[in-house]
């Protein structure tokens, strides 16, 4: 902000040291750096609110350029697919059926049917081991939750009678 050299910061003390008073000088001195920090703080505000407002203009900007280009890829698909469509149709207009058995064989023998696809019914949860029961069971692998209560249950000590 202001450029202050030590002999300058020396001088303005002498002088403030002189017209204050030595017992008010650090109460002035406190003041001072209080009101130099919120300067500072605002200075930074304002300085943060133009590059986010410079961010923003440049971001509309670039999100025009976008839908620009978006707009274009769109009505040029748009004409391929009808292109597409207008020569489809000049080709699949000799095959409406004017020839019976030659043009079911052919469409028969060119296309392949490929089986419909099947989910694999697969859940993450439902997970099922190698292990086989009776190895979990005779090793006491646990196969089941138990709540608190049978869990104090099953381990309790046996009574001696």
């Amino acid at each position: 902000m202001i450029d202050l050299g030590i002999s300058k910061m020396a001088l303005i003390g002498a002088v403030a040291l002189i017209v204050i008073g030595p017992e008010k000088l650090p109460r002035v001195a406190r003041t001072v750096g209080a009101l130099l920090g919120k300067a500072q703080r605002y200075v930074a505000d304002v300085k943060a609110e133009v590059n986010r407002s410079m961010e923003l203009d440049e971001l509309k900007k670039m999100k025009d350029t976008v839908e620009g280009a978006a707009r274009d890829v769109q009505t040029s698909m748009q004409t391929t697919a009808s292109e597409f469509e207008k020569d489809w149709a000049a080709t699949t207009a000799g095959l409406d059926g004017s020839t019976t058995a030659s043009s079911d064989s052919t469409t028969g023998e060119g296309f392949v049917q490929y089986p419909e696809y099947k989910h694999p019914k697969k859940h993450w949860r439902v997970k099922q081991g190698a292990m086989p029961q009776w190895y979990k069971a005779r090793t006491g692998v646990r196969t089941k939750a138990l709540s608190g209560a049978a869990r104090v249950a099953r381990y309790r000590p046996q009574k001696l009678n």
